[in-house]
């Protein structure tokens, strides 16, 4: 096992004014949530998860997505609750949330 069970980074990346960016679709809000919530249930350091901010991803037509390693498993998400779902079910239990998965498809 490496250093961290899970790392999860959110695209936190910013664009010109008319462009679609993950930032101003809210990422910063699941960053900071998912952040908390990890830390919250003890997950947080050494053997559990790291949350890590990102620049672009280049998939913001799904945004704001978050991905989850080592699994590769792309989100999703549009409030709070969505956030805690995925710390509840992903990073605490190792179950991916399926309804929250980003289609392979979606790009830029």
């Amino acid at each position: 096992m490496g250093y961290y069970k899970h790392h999860i980074f959110f695209c936190l990346n910013q664009r010109k004014p008319g462009e679609g960016c993950c930032a101003a679709q809210g990422a910063q809000a699941g960053f900071d949530r998912c952040k908390q919530q990890v830390k919250a249930a003890g997950l947080a350091g050494p053997g559990g998860v790291r949350v890590n901010k990102a620049g672009c991803l280049d998939r913001c037509a799904g945004g704001p997505v978050a991905v989850v390693y080592p699994e590769e498993v792309w989100y999703t998400f549009v409030d709070a609750d969505d956030v805690d779902e995925i710390v509840e079910s992903h990073l605490k239990s190792g179950r991916v949330v399926e309804r929250l998965r980003l289609a392979p498809d979606v790009g830029r």
